[in-house]
């Protein structure tokens, strides 16, 4: 365990009653990597995600981003130091436009609230946010549907309009919660260009994904684990050869990817 690592995990634990969701699990992530996050249905993927994010608090363990231990911190507080996460569910507001969507991202993660961020009366800051918000979908390739409601964009564009929402919070580690699910092979394809194009962009990157194709064939390491706890980590080419992630696996079409 690398003690200057750009983010990691130590001991961390979450309870809910008498159940361990997340079991002493210690990871890292290094600075400028796509990182795998999996685990069979139920491992604890998503638990892990909402106490890094601070959606809940852990229940012992650190979380120690560039340094500082951010465990237990709220949502906006983790956001605020440039931690920034989406969700299994495409979280949209589906009335608005495309463009609308991606400049709510620059308050959604922070402490500025809704009414300040339609009303705003600093109509300099608002430039600045407008920009930034159409710099993101310019670079995620959606700036020609900025005016379409976000409710009649196709499943993988919504998909993607989704990152763009968190990329206008200008994160420096991005927290991807599946963000293949539902998705074509098509659509598939072209995500996983948009994550390769954010990381080369400078933004470190967590993924928690089913597609074990497009984990494969993204991620430079993978930390894999079961029942919240540690299983087994490694390159892709070493995870897909694990016999204990092979067993835990079976008959979920590990082998496929």
């Amino acid at each position: 365990m690398n003690e200057q690592a750009y983010f990691k995990v130590v001991g961390l634990h979450k309870n809910f009653g008498g159940l361990a969701a997340v079991n002493d699990l210690t990871f890292q992530l290094e600075k400028g990597a796509i990182h795998g996050l999996i685990g069979p249905n139920g491992a604890g993927k998503t638990t892990i995600f909402n106490v890094i994010s601070g959606f809940y608090k852990p229940s012992a363990g650190k979380i120690l981003y560039e340094g500082e231990n951010i465990g237990g911190l709220k949502p906006h507080q983790v956001a605020a130091k440039g931690l920034v996460r989406t969700f299994q569910e495409t979280m949209l507001f589906q009335e608005f436009t495309t463009f609308e969507n991606a400049l709510m991202g620059r308050y959604l993660h922070t402490k500025s609230s809704m009414i300040s961020a339609l009303f705003a009366t600093e109509r300099a800051s608002e430039r600045a946010n407008e920009e930034r918000a159409l710099e993101v979908l310019e670079f995620l390739g959606l700036a020609e549907r900025r005016d379409e409601l976000a409710s009649n964009l196709p499943h993988g564009l919504q998909r993607a309009l989704g990152i763009a929402v968190a990329l206008a919070a200008e994160p420096r580690l991005l927290l991807l919660d599946e963000p293949f699910a539902g998705m074509n092979p098509e659509e598939t394809r072209h995500m996983m260009a948009l994550i390769r194009k954010v990381r080369e962009s400078g933004i470190t990157i967590l993924l928690v994904e089913h597609d074990m194709q497009a984990v494969m064939g993204l991620c430079d390491r993978i930390t894999v684990v079961n029942f919240g706890r540690l299983l087994a980590e490694g390159t892709p080419s070493e995870i897909k050869t694990n016999k204990d992630v092979i067993e835990a696996y079976l008959g979920t079409g590990l082998n496929a990817a």
